[in-house]
């Protein structure tokens, strides 16, 4: 186990240079000069000239990007070009609401998802299957934005019954629980239907096992072999599903938080890209990715000890 976590944890570090590159390259292609903004629109061609020298972007771009490494080891994010705060206080401020954000829709997203695959799968071939399976497409195909903004038309405009702008506050008080549910219900809607389709075809592929039909020779209830017997062993592939839309849970916060106004780092992110601030941008995108690498990583370690037939792979 700890050879396969070495070796797993190694291929981590290309994954993460490669990101680096990509985002530091895909920044270079905005029509934008970084030294013009912070210059601001009635700054003379010197003054312009003189940032670009400070900032280092007069230099090739395979020394800014070695300089840019250098930098992120140490931990120096950079520092923003519009209002000349630490990238690194920013993403601080905002990392906790988005981890909020995600925790309160996988709290009731994972398990509404397996308790719905696993009475699809009870009730194979019946009217609750068939109406678990409609949901779970539907929702599955519904964009965020529009789960979303349907939730802020009625539940929020029409019906008064919970806001739909900003945090609210900490989660420990009423206002941030309340603030927190319309965000919470639009990021976890899209997560369901995967989650329970999955569910539904890992259960009853493991209905047809020898365990299980040995559990049925012995007089179990139907409900207690799927329960007991079938859904035990049907998890390790919805664990693996659930990882990987973990990390695609992150983008779905970006336009989750969009839309709520959410202070997250999905928000900060569009706030930069749309006000060209390049090292605020930059940093977003190195905490979205290495979010993902790292949620994919636990994934696999989980998935290892689960199932001890990949620790060879």
């Amino acid at each position: 186990m700890a050879r396969h976590a070495l070796r797993r944890i190694l291929l981590v570090i290309p994954v993460l240079l490669g990101v680096l590159l990509i985002g530091f390259l895909l920044m270079q292609v905005v029509p934008t000069d970084a030294a013009t903004v912070r210059a601001g629109p009635t700054a003379t061609p010197e003054v312009v000239e003189a940032i670009r020298r400070d900032l280092g972007l007069d230099r090739p771009l395979y020394v800014q990007f070695g300089l840019y490494l250098w930098r992120l080891a140490q931990g120096d994010l950079g520092v923003s070009i519009i209002n000349n705060v630490p990238v690194s206080q920013e993403l601080g401020a905002t990392i906790g609401p988005t981890l909020e954000l995600m925790v309160a829709s996988l709290v009731w997203a994972i398990p509404l998802g397996i308790l719905m695959g696993t009475a699809a799968a009870y009730w194979r071939g019946g009217a609750i299957d068939k109406a678990i399976l409609a949901v779970s497409v539907a929702g599955g195909s519904v964009p965020v934005f529009f789960l979303g903004l349907l939730l802020i038309w009625f539940v929020g405009f029409q019906w008064q019954l919970l806001p739909f702008t900003g945090r609210g506050g900490p989660l420990w008080t009423v206002e941030g629980l309340q603030a927190i549910v319309l965000p919470a219900l639009t990021l976890g809607g899209v997560f369901i239907g995967p989650v329970a389709r999955m569910t539904r075809t890992a259960v009853l592929d493991v209905l047809s096992a020898d365990h299980v039909r040995t559990a049925r020779a012995k007089g179990l209830t139907e409900r207690r072999v799927v329960t007991m017997h079938a859904l035990r062993n049907a998890l390790i592939p919805v664990v693996t599903l659930i990882g990987l839309q973990i990390g695609f849970l992150l983008g779905g916060a970006v336009v989750t938080e969009t839309v709520f106004s959410w202070p997250g780092v999905g928000r900060l992110a569009v706030g930069a890209i749309l006000s060209s601030d390049l090292p605020m941008a930059q940093g977003t995108i190195i905490v979205l990715s290495s979010g993902f690498i790292l949620i994919n990583l636990a994934v696999d370690m989980l998935y290892a000890a689960l199932d001890p037939r990949m620790r060879a792979a």
